[in-house]
């Protein structure tokens, strides 16, 4: 054991931890030294050796370089060099490399001398904590800048130049857990399997093998479980890791009162409505996650925080706080996309976070499409939609929204006003719902007859939607599945026809390789229309193929359906979409695509397929990848060339 007052050992930092582990015994080793830095270290009761009772040193070094010096000129850091020993160098050094902050300034032409020697004197403890997490407590480290200590050189008094770095580490045998005990326990087995004796005494277990027992604890009720008492011996002789924790659960509490902090101008009630806790229940908490996320979701607020009394009142309940900040309350934005056959689509809306004063949102949106295409005018639409957050409970939403639209289509020219006012329901952070009844009032332009013919329809809906979502970004998203299916059956009350309109949209993602960078994505879509015939049904619930939603590189609703020589939008369809997405730098992406669709005038029946392929790039975003897709027809003859598409966001 190293005498605690030799000068000669420099203590890194101990194993950090949120849960508290206070004590370790491992030592870093290197030449004597003098500097002008800040260190501080602290002595635990321990037990070590041969007679198991001698105190082991827990020490952390906080360095701080004072002032590097007036003039720092601009040098470059050609190499650093790392050298690890032992049978496991290879790994090790991965995790070693890829934790230095010296290995990120090479070539790096605005560090300064200051810089790189405060790097490296961090360096020294950020790689002992990889060390810790990997199993070694016996390891010794030096790093060397153009050839000296850099814990040796005097913060003052820096060269004016370093150009190269040598990293040595040595890390020791690879310990192993001895005697480990944690409790008491809520329940059992409530440990992870890695948290058991002749296991490799990784840290990171250790760490979380505690969490967890007081997690366990919280969890059961008990929201003050608190670690009281730890012990963590290392013993170098047989490489052995004792871990001894006591835990205190405290008493079993209730959700009790909600108090809101902040200047938010949401009324404190309704951000008590939005949140959700249950107060009088017991305390769990998975609840607070969700009132959190609840009060994220809404939109309204940039920063939420939840906080716990300090104390258990006498009749068991603990108070809660709710902390948050408003965003700016208006927002306006917009959108772009071209396609060569489809021509400019432009988008804006304008946004109110807290309409009434109860996180209450209004939006409306504006949509001019198909300026410039080929064989089509130019659609217009123009919506509105209020959401109120926390109707009946705290998952729970009120919507209602309005739209007009006017689109000119080569078979028809349709001006349509729909109301819809209903309410969707968060069943779990994946799953979700919508109910709603709606109306609808079209004018409606034929031009699949001999002649033009005109008509109307009034329609009383009832929309009904299931989601399923748990992709990992619904932006960009690298793995996850999205599903929605959508039922939406209606009345049309001048010819007084029922019908139904059905959809589903399933999408499938899937990251290859060790580093997830290369995606493989998915999409298949259907669609069928029950009841009235293609001639009497609304001409927005009939179903055509071709474009940047269905197939790229087949012209926008090209494939239509053959009713007796009349070419109309099919009572059935399918499209099948696959994409490989793979980066080739930090924000560019390539992407090789394939899309297929189906139309049918009957139930997947009576029908004809086309399909595209093509080729594309990705540039990353703040708000979402730029998409510039080039794409032609590969099978079915509704189109010939190349269609060229460019947007915001991945095609799916």
């Amino acid at each position: 054991m190293v005498d605690p007052a030799d000068d000669r050992v420099i203590r890194p930092a101990s194993i950090p931890s949120t849960l508290g582990f206070k004590s370790t015994c491992i030592l870093v080793r290197y030449a004597r030294c003098h500097l002008g830095l800040i260190c501080a270290w602290s002595m635990l009761p321990a037990r070590t050796g041969r007679d198991m009772t001698s105190n082991l040193i827990r020490t952390s070094l906080v360095c701080c370089a004072l002032g590097f010096g007036a003039a720092q000129g601009v040098q470059a850091l050609n190499t650093v060099d790392l050298r690890v020993s032992g049978p496991q160098s290879e790994a090790l050094g991965d995790a070693l490399r890829a934790n230095s902050v010296l290995h990120s300034l090479v070539d790096n032409p605005e560090a300064t001398t200051g810089d790189i020697l405060a790097a490296a004197r961090g360096d020294y403890a950020r790689l002992v904590e990889v060390l810790y997490s990997q199993g070694y407590y016996s390891v010794e480290v030096s790093i060397l800048v153009d050839g000296r200590e850099a814990a040796l050189i005097d913060p003052f008094r820096s060269p004016e130049q370093i150009t190269n770095a040598v990293i040595a580490v040595d890390p020791g045998r690879l310990f192993r857990f001895g005697a480990v005990r944690i409790g008491p326990l809520a329940q059992t087995p409530p440990l992870p399997d890695q948290f058991r004796p002749d296991a490799p005494a990784l840290a990171t277990v250790a760490r979380e093998a505690t969490r967890q027992a007081v997690n366990d604890w919280r969890k059961a009720g008990h929201a003050k479980a608190r670690i009281t008492d730890q012990r963590v011996l290392a013993r170098h002789d047989s490489a052995r890791l004792d871990v001894d924790v006591d835990i205190a659960p405290g008493p079993r509490v209730r959700f009790g009162d909600v108090t809101v902090s902040g200047e938010s101008a949401v009324r404190g009630s309704r951000v008590r409505s939005i949140a959700g806790l249950p107060r009088g229940e017991r305390y769990d908490p998975d609840e607070v996650d969700k009132a959190a996320a609840r009060l994220r979701k809404v939109g309204t607020f940039s920063s939420v925080q939840l906080s716990e009394a300090e104390t258990v009142a006498h009749d068991g309940t603990m108070d809660m706080e709710i902390a948050v900040v408003d965003r700016r309350p208006r927002r306006i934005g917009g959108g772009l996309e071209y396609s060569s056959f489809d021509g400019v689509t432009l988008s804006g809306y304008w946004l109110h976070r807290n309409l009434l004063g109860g996180a209450e949102q209004f939006r409306v949106d504006g949509e001019i499409a198909q300026i410039g295409g080929t064989g089509q005018g130019t659609d217009y639409a123009l919506s509105f939609r209020f959401d109120r957050p926390a109707v009946y409970g705290p998952d729970t939403l009120f919507f209602a929204e309005a739209a007009f639209t006017y689109n000119d289509e080569p078979r028809f020219l349709q001006e349509k006003f729909a109301f819809t006012t209903g309410v969707s329901r968060e069943f779990s952070d994946t799953l979700s719902g919508s109910l709603g009844i709606g109306y609808e009032y079209a004018r409606i332009t034929d031009r699949f007859a001999p002649t033009v013919t005109r008509r109307e329809m009034q329609l009383l809906r009832l929309p009904l939607s299931l989601t399923y979502d748990n992709r990992d970004d619904p932006l960009d998203a690298t793995r996850g599945i999205y599903a929605r299916a959508g039922l939406t059956p209606f009345y049309e009350t001048f010819d007084a026809q029922t019908g139904g309109h059905a959809t589903l949209d399933l999408r499938s993602y899937l990251a290859l390789g060790e580093t997830g960078g290369t995606v493989l994505a998915g999409r298949l879509q259907l669609g069928a229309l029950a009841g009235p015939n293609a001639q009497a049904a609304p001409p927005d619930y009939l179903f055509y193929s071709g474009g940047a939603g269905t197939v790229r590189g087949q012209p926008y609703k090209s494939l239509t359906a053959d009713y007796g020589g009349v070419e109309l939008g099919g009572r059935s369809f399918a499209a099948l979409s696959g994409e490989l997405r793979f980066p080739v730098g930090d924000r560019i992406g390539l992407a090789a695509f394939a899309d297929a669709g189906f139309v049918g005038g009957g139930f997947f029946e009576d029908g004809g397929w086309h399909a595209g392929a093509g080729l594309g790039v990705r540039y990353k975003t703040p708000v979402g990848p730029i998409r510039v897709d080039l794409a032609g027809p590969v099978a079915g003859d509704t189109g010939s060339g190349v269609q060229l598409y460019i947007g915001i966001g991945q095609a799916f």
